[in-house]
């Protein structure tokens, strides 16, 4: 039987996996974020450096916005806050007039990394000591394959129309 033939998940199917890989998530963060790594930054503060590290050191605010889990209004203060600690700096953006880039600054590159090396020791610790190496590159392969998949499935919203 091909990947085509199998049958379509059912609800349940879905929600059961939806729950487990959610219930993950909270463990795995809460563990995060108790350990004494936090101290220079709060862990949003470190995912937009880490966000901003990833898009060649600057991103447009809205960029930003969709790969943070945080509402634009307070992305838009947490940035102002990084800003005011030298870690970022607003920028124009040169294609848009009106558009606002975010810019990591020397600053944000250095403690990025600073944090950045010990929360990777954590997850390495939390995440890495669960499963063999094997597993890790399936479940990664596995919810690669579901957020690609989220830009071909339409919003309940455009569904009903």
């Amino acid at each position: 039987m091909t990947v085509r033939e199998r049958p379509a998940p059912t609800a349940r199917e879905a929600a059961e996996a939806w729950e487990s890989l959610f219930r993950t998530q909270v463990t795995l963060m809460r563990r995060l974020l108790a350990d004494d790594i936090w101290d220079e930054l709060s862990m949003r503060e470190y995912d937009v450096l880490f966000t901003l590290s990833g898009g060649s050191g600057s991103m447009r605010l809205r960029d930003l916005n969709e790969n943070i889990l945080m509402a634009q209004s307070s992305l838009s203060r947490l940035v102002d806050r990084l800003e005011r600690r030298g870690l970022v700096r607003r920028e124009s953006a040169p294609e848009d007039g009106r558009g606002v880039k975010v810019v990591l600054t020397d600053a944000g590159v250095r403690l990025q990394k600073e944090v950045g090396v010990r929360h990777v020791r954590s997850i390495e610790h939390y995440v890495g000591s669960a499963m063999p190496a094997d597993d890790l590159a399936t479940l990664r392969a596995l919810l690669d394959k579901l957020r690609a998949a989220q830009s071909g499935v339409p919003d309940r919203s455009q569904a009903a129309t």
